[in-house]
């Protein structure tokens, strides 16, 4: 199978992806690879690696040396170079999950309401309204109790600020720079990728363990 001649396959892991329930994993899903051979590398693309059953569960990890092991089997003269993540993660979904409208509009509103009241309450902490009241005195002089003049500029300040410390106005963005909530998203997943893949490797152990199965079998 393949061509006889000694081949070095270049291989990088995907994070995570998404396959069906009973979908057969091949080698061109989870990762990106390169030979100088062009057949070789679509026959390679096209390399089984796991085939979904519903006893897996809706997470399942494939390892890199399960991956080196089956290309070993069907490409014995193929050398792997590996690079990047050790483990992809599949997360298994039948159906797409479709947006639940209600929750979000419920979720944005007890954000924008909390933020307020947090807006509000950091404000009567630091005593704001006395601070404005003494800064227009000392501007003009004069002191008066609702400086309005001063404080409705503010509040557009404030929320302006907001505008471009998130880099979104709705769909618009200012620049191409990632704004603090995207990399906080990003971290997130990130260490939840980091969680499932050390949890879903800590139970196939175990179960090779209980099981008395060996790990390269």
């Amino acid at each position: 199978m393949g061509a006889s001649n000694h081949s070095v396959l270049y291989l990088r892991l995907k994070r995570r992806i998404y396959i069906r329930s009973g979908h057969t994993v091949t080698l061109g899903q989870v990762s990106r690879l390169t030979t100088e051979d062009e057949e070789l590398e679509s026959q390679l693309k096209e390399l089984a690696l796991y085939k979904h059953r519903e006893s897996d569960g809706n997470r399942v990890v494939i390892d890199l040396l399960q991956i080196v092991k089956s290309i070993r089997r069907s490409f014995p003269h193929v050398s792997v170079e590996a690079y990047g993540d050790p483990q992809v993660l599949l997360m298994v979904a039948d159906k797409p999950v479709k947006p639940r409208y209600a929750v979000l509009a419920l979720a944005w509103l007890l954000l924008f309401f909390g933020a307020g009241l947090a807006i509000m309450n950091f404000h009567t902490d630091v005593s704001m309204k006395e601070v404005h009241i003494r800064i227009v005195e000392l501007i003009t002089g004069k002191k008066t109790e609702h400086p309005l003049w001063f404080q409705i500029p503010y509040s557009l300040g404030v929320g302006l600020g907001m505008v471009l410390f998130f880099n979104h106005l709705f769909r618009k963005r200012f620049n191409e720079e990632p704004n603090p909530l995207e990399v906080e998203l990003f971290m997130y997943q990130e260490n939840v990728n980091d969680y499932v893949i050390a949890d879903e490797m800590r139970k196939k152990a175990d179960y090779d363990q209980i099981h008395g199965v060996n790990a390269d079998d």
